[in-house]
């Protein structure tokens, strides 16, 4: 499949069936705005690819994607809906720049429609094309009630015909997809995400997909004192996540070691946030190493006693680059319909042993003070402890459409860890 730049040509076979997908935020970026539509333009490629479509044409404001007789229209479509950037897509049919042609088009095009009421909508690419909604709707229009006997609503029509009127030929449809809005993947960089087996991670990882961002993904389990069951249901969510990737990479960290040596060291009430201190240090590790520009959690405010404003503070003066929460101000039932909409909250609420859950102690701080934290991290081999949990780690390799691979973490990054560790 390559994109062309110019203009679809009208042709003998103007009836070819296509699918025209228009964008919406990434028309106001101003001088990156090319920069914007070539990436929309890659991830439709990468996402259309599987579904055996034809040819990818830029227009003004909009794609044109030809569709082929054994393009799997369904799979194409529920992939088109996953593509950030998009605003909306319709599947289309192209017909000659001719109002005749087109109004025996349309009147072919929802022959097999039930129809209620309906309007006529003409818009044009740029004004020098000669076609005029002032005369082509209520002539289209006319000859679909001399036809269809429909009745128009100009107002709350149940069906809309929308027509765009193109350089060389017009595209026609009557029913708009919404696509998921947002940026296209790789406009805002990369992020690193601690994903969790629960329902709130899944989520924010998904928002900073539609933003724009490149997420990698980690996660802590509770080996080698719990079983890999976490680990497991992190693969099925990172799986989901990268219908809207398409190549994505999580982490496996086995976190069980890591945590009885805080426990044997650590003030009890403490314990929870010196975990999460050591994650995001072990995450901000994993960051450096792929590029990825800050690190991204689930939390919400006040929803744990890990998550109270002051814990949170305590933990991101262990980072040194941001930690975005961009589920910060939600509530547990917004987070909820948002993880039941991305199809992640029956695998999130399955049991498992989350490491979260290992050795936590029966009342933990809900206001840490670093100083105290910082004097507990003094009293470890931190660095020893990091290096050790990389070292046993594993990185599962998402491809869409293979098996996952599972590689030794000092396979992919053989070069990071100290030797002996």
């Amino acid at each position: 499949m390559t994109l062309d730049k110019s203009s679809t040509e009208g042709s003998a076979e103007g009836r070819a069936d296509c699918v025209i997908l228009h964008y919406n935020e990434i028309g106001l970026k101003g001088k990156n705005r090319p920069h914007f539509i070539r990436l929309l333009a890659r991830r439709i490629e990468m996402a259309a690819l599987p579904h055996r479509p034809g040819r990818l044409t830029r227009l003004s404001g909009r794609f044109l994607l030809d569709v082929k007789p054994e393009t799997d229209w369904k799979g194409l479509r529920d992939a088109l809906g996953r593509v950030f950037g998009l605003a909306y897509f319709a599947r289309a049919r192209k017909f000659p720049l001719d109002l005749g042609a087109v109004a025996e088009g349309v009147l072919e095009m929802i022959a097999p429609m039930e129809i209620s009421s309906f309007a006529v909508r003409t818009r044009r690419e740029h004004k020098g094309i000669p076609a005029s909604s002032k005369e082509w709707d209520p002539a289209i229009g006319a000859r679909i009630q001399a036809r269809r006997h429909l009745p128009v609503n100009l107002t709350a029509p149940g069906t809309t015909i929308h027509i765009e009127a193109l350089k060389n030929q017009a595209v026609a449809y009557a029913e708009k997809i919404p696509g998921p809005g947002g940026l296209p993947i790789g406009a805002s960089g990369r992020v690193a995400a601690m994903l969790s087996g629960g329902i709130d991670s899944p989520v924010a990882a998904r928002r900073m997909m539609k933003r724009g961002c490149e997420v990698v993904f980690v996660h802590f389990h509770g080996a080698p004192y719990l079983s890999r069951v976490s680990a497991e249901k992190a693969g099925d969510l990172a799986e989901i996540l990268d219908g809207y990737q398409l190549g994505s990479r999580l982490y496996l960290i086995p976190f069980g070691a890591l945590q009885k040596d805080i426990v044997l060291t650590a003030p009890v009430a403490d314990r929870v946030v010196l975990y999460r201190r050591f994650m995001v240090r072990i995450t901000e590790r994993i960051a450096a190493l792929e590029s990825a520009l800050a690190i991204v959690t689930g939390e919400s405010l006040a929803q744990v006693a890990s998550q109270t404003l002051s814990n949170m503070a305590a933990v991101e003066e262990a980072a040194t680059i941001p930690i975005l929460r961009p589920l910060v101000g939600m509530d547990k039932e917004e987070i909820i319909a948002e993880a039941k909409a991305l199809g992640s909250f029956e695998i999130s609420i399955e049991p498992d042993q989350d490491c979260c859950s290992l050795f936590v102690p029966k009342h933990p701080a809900t206001k840490s003070k670093p100083v105290h934290l910082r004097r507990a991290e003094a009293a470890m081999p931190a660095d020893e402890m990091i290096d050790r949990a990389l070292a046993e780690s594993e990185v599962l390799e998402i491809t869409a459409g293979k098996r996952p691979v599972t590689r030794a973490f000092l396979e992919v990054h053989p070069i990071e860890v100290k030797e002996g560790v």
